[in-house]
């Protein structure tokens, strides 16, 4: 149901309420929020007219850090948000998923007390087949002095002490899923007026649902207690109704379908590759930041050995790790095929 026009609300409008309740807030965090969605507009723009442009559709000739073919569009975003967030006088230091080494803050520049770990354009293989793809970020307080460039470590803290997290997906709307704290509220930009408006208040992830994700062509390749959970969730034994199979190949996408719907997304390691032998996703850029989005709104979120992710401690900056996330009822389904 849509709200009445009076009782629409912006983002920045938001920021700045939920700011009031912390007598110790001085606004930097709203600010620094402000920049962020200003680049996410300007990408969402791009995203939106890719199939028209030459130089933002396709691959380019570079591999990232990951050794994964850099998208157009991919290193657009990148280069969006890392020239945004840098200059803004909030960030003490930056990581992003494409690039190898932390991100400093330009010379004659401010330098603030957050940091900022993104993941600029998720599932970008998905771009030249018009698929949803998305943004994903973490702020965290620095831990290094302040005044002081930021450092690696300040970027190496665990999921638990996030400040914030979020991501924006880049669908059929484009949609900011945000915790800044307690609670995930879901704002839609609305191109008339160029805001972000609330549409999803306190997001609330169904207990359990009847979707699972997961990239069922790598079977072979999981440990015998994932084949066993997946093989049970499928079976029609007793009457049963399998779960259905829903894979889009973009986190944020089926992470936020899932979230609305109910269900899980597993993305265990490969037993018998060397390709993936910790899992493919990134803890820093993807992981931690969708963990305490599906905490936050009744989830759960651990590794395929059942450790709670937000409790990880990154030790790199493209750490990767397994990632088993979704509905609380079918993630503890999940950790009871585990080994004890």
């Amino acid at each position: 149901m849509s709200a009445h026009p009076t009782q629409l609300m912006s983002l920045s409008q938001y920021l700045i309420e939920e700011q009031l309740k912390l007598p110790q807030a001085t606004g930097d965090f709203t600010a620094l929020m402000s920049h962020l969605v200003y680049a996410a507009k300007v990408v969402s723009r791009e995203v939106r007219k890719a199939g028209l442009l030459e130089n933002i559709l396709g691959a380019t000739d570079q591999t990232n850090v990951q050794g994964e073919t850099v998208m157009k569009l991919d290193e657009y975003a990148d280069k969006i948000f890392t020239h945004t967030l840098t200059r803004c006088g909030h960030l003490c230091v930056m990581g992003s998923e494409e690039q190898e080494d932390i991100i400093t803050i330009p010379t004659g520049y401010k330098i603030g007390k957050y940091t900022i770990a993104i993941d600029p354009l998720d599932g970008s293989s998905n771009i030249d087949a018009n698929v949803s793809i998305g943004t994903i970020f973490s702020v965290h307080l620095r831990i290094s002095p302040q005044g002081t460039p930021g450092t690696k470590e300040d970027l190496l803290q665990k999921g638990s002490k996030q400040r914030a997290a979020g991501y924006i997906v880049y669908g059929s709307s484009t949609m900011l899923v945000l915790c800044v704290g307690k609670g995930v509220s879901g704002f839609t930009l609305d191109p008339s007026c160029g805001e972000f408006i609330l549409s999803h208040p306190e997001m609330k992830m169904p207990e359990s649902g009847g979707i699972y994700s997961i990239n069922e062509g790598n079977y072979d390749y999981w440990s015998d207690e994932v084949k066993n959970y997946i093989r049970n969730i499928k079976s029609i034994e007793g009457g049963r109704k399998p779960q259905s199979l829903r894979y889009i190949g973009s986190l944020v996408a089926d992470f936020h379908r899932n979230l609305l719907k109910g269900g899980i997304f597993l993305y265990p390691n490969d037993t018998k590759s060397s390709k993936y032998p910790k899992g493919k996703l990134r803890l820093l850029y993807e992981v931690a930041p969708m963990a305490l989005i599906a905490e936050q709104a009744g989830g759960m979120a651990v590794t395929v050995e059942g450790k709670r992710i937000l409790d990880l401690q990154p030790e790199e900056l493209h750490e990767r790790t397994t990632f088993v996330v979704g509905s609380k009822k079918e993630v503890e389904h999940f950790l009871t095929f585990i080994k004890k």
